[in-house]
């Protein structure tokens, strides 16, 4: 070999070209034939369990039973309860407000003064009557006297015994007493009219004082239960009208609130109905039955009180397509303890955890294990299987699975990337 050429060259040309020749003379890689190690991942082994569906909802409380005082007479305020004043307590049955009732009393007074009257009256008139039955009675056996004579005497008149004037004179009399007989007959005729204008001036009497006692009656203001005071509009020595409210107040025996729960949870918290029994027959029966609720102040979540679910109310939300549960709330005040436990109050904004019928033998993961619709499922041989389920709902973190996966089969809770069906795996078993 000549060095001469090569030796002319510069010495970065000699570098690269011994470079490339060495790089090109050079063996190549030995080639290891094995396959990919399997790869360690955790597995759940899904079993059918039982499974109460939940939901959470918010609102505002309200009184159960309101009381809406109006005043239904008109007259001064003459009393009024020393503990009628908003936010008071008030037991069942407690007078809380007088009006005057001087003007009922005279009203009352003179409507029974009217009635002893009409009584007086019917007395007499059943008197009169009596006695004018037996005048009649009188006075008809002596017209049919003067009758017999009036017949004697024309026929006396007649043979020429006596003179006509006699006749003339029993004539008189016969018609006198045809008279008085008339007369007495007319009276006894007008008593019924009489005693009927009594009897219905009787029962206007009555009437009045039916009214009168009425008015007397709502004169005074009594709670019709126990309530706490929200709004007084009447003081001592104001005079209110017919219609005015006077005193409102919310009963403190229950409270409730609207929980506006989207259709497809309250389906879930019903449940599915037995066979031949429908929805509506179950709501009949009574929603508190299927759902268990639990309610708690948002100012203080760690005090639970429990309730229940007691209608349904009439319409749906079209628009948000929720169903309006109300739920009450037994003896809002009698576990409270101000200021460690306050009572639930209205407008108190209140959080409520419904639990509802247990559905049997369902299959949930956890959602992290559901992939877009898929599922990574470690099969028998441990290799990786990319399952298609139908996924029903979501609940405190898990995911109820209605198709596609059975009991005993293993899930595979680790992020896999990339995901290829059959690559093998080391399941490791978690509880």
């Amino acid at each position: 070999m000549r060095l001469a050429p090569l030796l002319a060259l510069p010495p970065i040309a000699l570098g690269i070209a011994v470079a490339a020749w060495m790089i090109a003379s050079a063996p190549g890689p030995a080639l290891v034939e094995a396959g990919a190690p399997p790869l360690p991942v955790r597995v759940m082994t899904v079993a059918a369990e039982d499974l109460r569906p939940t939901a959470t909802a918010w609102g505002n409380l309200r009184a159960a039973d309101t009381w809406v005082a109006v005043a239904e007479v008109q007259g001064e305020v003459i009393w009024r309860h020393p503990d009628l004043e908003p936010g008071r307590l008030i037991q069942a049955g407690t007078e809380v407000l007088r009006i005057d009732p001087a003007d009922y009393e005279l009203a009352l007074a003179q409507s029974q003064a009217d009635l002893a009257a009409l009584e007086a009256e019917r007395v007499q008139l059943a008197a009169e009557a009596e006695n004018t039955r037996r005048i009649l009675a009188l006075e008809r056996d002596r017209l049919q006297l003067a009758e017999t004579d009036l017949e004697r005497t024309r026929t006396l008149v007649t043979q020429g015994n006596v003179p006509q004037s006699r006749a003339d004179e029993a004539e008189r009399a016969t018609l006198l007493a045809r008279r008085t007989v008339a007369e007495l007959e007319n009276a006894l005729a007008l008593i019924p009219p009489r005693q009927a204008r009594i009897t219905a001036q009787v029962a206007r009497s009555e009437a009045a004082i039916a009214r009168a006692r009425r008015s007397l009656a709502r004169a005074t203001l009594s709670t019709p239960f126990d309530l706490r005071v929200t709004e007084v509009n009447a003081e001592r020595y104001q005079t209110v009208a017919p219609g005015q409210v006077v005193i409102r107040g919310d009963g403190i025996a229950a409270a409730e609130v609207v929980a506006h729960l989207p259709i497809a949870a309250f389906r879930r918290l019903v449940g599915n109905a037995s066979e031949g029994v429908t929805f509506t027959d179950r709501l009949r029966d009574g929603p508190d039955t299927l759902i268990d609720v639990t309610l708690s102040p948002l100012s203080d979540p760690s005090q639970t009180w429990p309730a229940r679910v007691t209608r349904i109310e009439g319409a749906l939300d079209a628009r948000a397509r929720t169903v309006p549960v109300v739920v009450t709330v037994a003896d809002p005040y009698g576990r409270a303890d101000p200021p460690r436990r306050l009572p639930l109050v209205s407008n108190m904004q209140v959080g409520m955890a419904f639990e509802g019928t247990a559905l049997e033998g369902v299959i949930t993961i956890p959602e992290a294990a559901l992939h877009a619709g898929i599922v990574r499922v470690a099969g028998p041989d441990d290799l990786l299987d990319l399952r298609p389920v139908t996924a029903a709902f979501a609940q405190g973190g898990r995911v109820v699975i209605t198709e596609g996966l059975s009991p005993g089969e293993r899930v595979v809770l680790d992020d896999i990337a990339p995901a290829i069906p059959g690559m093998a795996l080391t399941p490791v078993e978690v509880p």
